[in-house]
């Protein structure tokens, strides 16, 4: 249990690490996907990110089903 925390805790830092890397060059979008919903009213500002949930989840999906077949 401890190395699956362990490597659970590494994989996240990556993920974290090529995050900011790749929003930093422009690669990647999150919350500014097309379809993602964005209201602007005189003093409130609403973000739906319908369409980043969507591609998040279907990310996470295929990765956890890979990881349980393996």
């Amino acid at each position: 249990m401890g190395r699956l925390l362990i490597l659970i805790g590494v994989v996240c830092i990556v993920l974290g690490f090529l995050m900011i890397v790749m929003a930093k060059f422009g690669l990647l979008n999150f919350g500014k996907l097309p379809g993602d919903i964005v209201y602007r009213g005189k003093n409130l500002t609403l973000h739906f990110p319908i369409v980043t949930c969507i591609v998040l989840s279907i990310a996470l999906t295929l990765f956890l089903t890979l990881a349980r077949k393996f």
